[in-house]
């Protein structure tokens, strides 16, 4: 039984990153496929797609590379089902002076920081990319 989905979700992309490959394969729920959508609208990633196996179903990430080597460089599990982070919307800071991101899941959806600055509402903050 798997205790923390996003931080399998997150691990996997990390190691298909580092060892070269061309997508990372993970079953398939909503929070994960938010968080795809929102790597690839970010340009973390080239795109993700959701397969049929005849079971659950799978979510297929394609990772994208510059000059051979990954574009995500730091992916980071921030909230943990053990202890929870929660910001307000005031409180949540640009990640790398602008060039990375948060991921947020807040009560319109699940945001990246800037746009959850712009809405003006917080929440737990799942992961930090860069």
């Amino acid at each position: 039984m798997m205790t923390d989905p996003i931080a399998d979700m997150l691990t996997r992309i990390r190691n298909a990153g580092q060892v070269g490959h061309r997508w990372a394969d993970m079953p398939v729920s909503k929070m994960r496929v938010e968080i795809a959508r929102l790597l690839k609208e970010n340009h973390f990633t080239f795109d993700y797609k959701i397969l049929d196996d005849g079971r659950h179903g799978v979510l297929r990430v394609y990772l994208k590379y510059y000059d051979g080597s990954p574009v995500i460089r730091h992916l980071e599990r921030i909230s943990s089902p053990g202890q929870r982070r929660y910001l307000k919307a005031h409180e949540i800071s640009r990640v790398r002076n602008g060039l990375g991101m948060a991921v947020l899941s807040t009560s319109k959806g699940v945001l990246s920081d800037r746009e959850a600055r712009e809405v003006g509402v917080g929440g737990e903050i799942l992961a930090r990319v860069w």
